[in-house]
């Protein structure tokens, strides 16, 4: 399946962001957008629905909110689900995926040096 990816930072600071609009807008299994910088981090929208592929991040932190639909985020002894309102951070160098078994709009935060497909030396 193919992630569209888009890094670039959509938003200035004050300028207002209308994610659910955003969301409500896109036509993509799997999508995410930078919208903006919050001191060394990206804040990024995503529609999310299938799974993506195992991968780690060697340097950096994610944060991961659900605004809709079900969010699981798999590790190598655990699924954690995540539903509407709830968040969980995956430290640096955790072998992870996100999966969505239904359309899903997640908020995630994380440096602005993220690789958002993971680290080279994925799993």
């Amino acid at each position: 399946m193919p992630y569209f990816i888009h890094t670039d930072i959509k938003y200035k600071p004050l300028e207002l962001i209308d994610a659910g609009s955003l969301a409500d807008n896109c036509p993509e299994k799997w999508w995410n957008q930078s919208l903006c910088l919050v001191n060394d981090c990206v804040v990024r929208l995503g529609v999310f629905d299938g799974e993506f592929h195992w991968h780690k991040h060697d340097k950096e932190d994610e944060f991961f909110y659900v605004i809709e639909g079900v969010l699981y985020l798999d590790f190598e002894d655990r699924v954690i689900e995540l539903a509407p309102r709830q968040g969980l951070m995956v430290p640096r160098g955790v072998i992870h995926r996100t999966r969505a078994p239904k359309r899903t709009v997640v908020l995630m935060v994380e440096a602005v040096t993220v690789v958002a497909t993971g680290d080279p030396d994925n799993k």
